[in-house]
């Protein structure tokens, strides 16, 4: 089985044994890494779409396509597993895909693409052909905004709720949480967070339990998104601009959070993003910043994270915009660097602010 490295794509899976690769996404393209034949290592064993900044990678596990997300190049998809790729984006009429996502619903998969402007697209046949779901701009878009030029806000991230895919969230970097009730033909905003939302991570054994990263901190609802607490700051030690956030899904209370010291408009000066990795064990109340083999405070940012439960322990990926990817085969305890010299791993062109030559 693969897995998948990307921005805009998903982040948790559960396995039956370690996958032995990954599918990076990287401004260069998808890049397959590989565990050596004697598991200790990894190395480089593919690569595709080099001419393509993927934001995002997903894999549909019923029939194994694997899409990818680009930034101003699409939509494309392979049935084999990555090694051969086609356009799929008819009917497609943004082609600045930010994120993706897929579901069960109404008997068949839905695939979901999320672009900059801020649309939403689905798909019900595997990509071959997309319908814009324009409930998304029906609410109050006056304020929707990005601070990076050209100033357009983009839809970054697509989750579902664990028991019910009809239920989507959807969060607009920077409009807000958007939440749909019936698979998305209507929308309403969530109040009660800053509107720089980055990720929606939601409690799968208590789906009232919803987390939400942002340009300001971590929020927690514990009533199904009717009210919020901001549980981290601008301060906090975990880092005041938080993005990648993954929880252990039989064991929710086991979260990782990667976060920036401080937002990018800082790193375009100073070339320092500060990064570290956190782990909670009592589903984000206190977070300890994790230092076994994973440096403390990075210079670049962490632009992709994911867990993967298969069993008897767990695997974490974390991934840099100046192209390292770091693992932990034993739930975070210990981290080794296991590839480098990738590409950069990158939403949009945040790898720039670490180009100092």
């Amino acid at each position: 089985m693969a897995i998948t490295l990307s921005h805009g794509g998903p982040t948790i899976y559960r396995s039956a044994a370690p996958s032995r690769q990954v599918l990076v996404g990287t401004i260069e393209g998808v890049v397959c890494i590989e565990r050596d034949a004697t598991g200790s290592g990894w190395h480089v064993a593919d690569r595709a779409l080099t001419d393509k900044h993927v934001h995002a990678i997903l894999i549909e596990s019923e029939s194994g396509t694997v899409f990818a997300g680009m930034k101003h190049g699409s939509l494309f998809a392979s049935d084999d597993g990555g090694r051969s790729w086609e356009r799929r984006d008819k009917g497609l009429t943004e082609h600045n895909v930010y994120s993706l996502a897929c579901a069960r619903l109404g008997g068949g998969v839905r695939v979901f693409a999320g672009t900059e402007p801020a649309h939403l697209f689905c798909s019900d046949d595997l990509g071959r052909g997309w319908t814009e779901l324009p409930a998304l701009r029906s609410v109050d878009t006056s304020r929707w905004s990005f601070p990076a030029p050209p100033n357009v806000a983009h839809t970054k991230h697509i989750n579902f709720h664990p028991r019910d895919a009809a239920t989507l969230f959807i969060g607009i970097e920077q409009g807000g949480l958007l939440k749909s009730t019936d698979a998305g033909q209507t929308f309403r905003v969530i109040p009660g967070m800053d509107d720089d939302v980055h990720r929606t991570v939601i409690n799968p054994l208590d789906p009232d339990r919803i987390y939400i990263t942002t340009g300001i901190g971590m929020y927690v609802s514990s009533n199904g998104g009717a009210t919020w607490e901001q549980w981290t700051d601008l301060q906090h030690e975990i880092g005041g601009y938080p993005d990648l956030l993954v929880l252990h899904p039989r064991r929710p209370e086991l979260m990782f959070i990667a976060s920036a010291e401080k937002g990018p408009g800082s790193w375009r000066k100073s070339h320092f993003a500060g990064s570290r990795v956190s782990k909670s064990t009592d589903g984000g109340r206190t977070w300890q910043i994790l230092r076994a083999g994973l440096p403390d405070r990075i210079r670049p940012a962490f632009e992709a994270m994911c867990l993967e439960d298969w069993g008897d322990s767990f695997s974490l990926f974390a991934a840099t915009a100046t192209g390292e990817v770091w693992s932990s085969d034993d739930g975070g305890e210990h981290w080794t660097e296991i590839v480098t010299g990738l590409a950069p791993i990158s939403k949009g062109d945040h790898y720039s602010a670490f180009v100092t030559t």
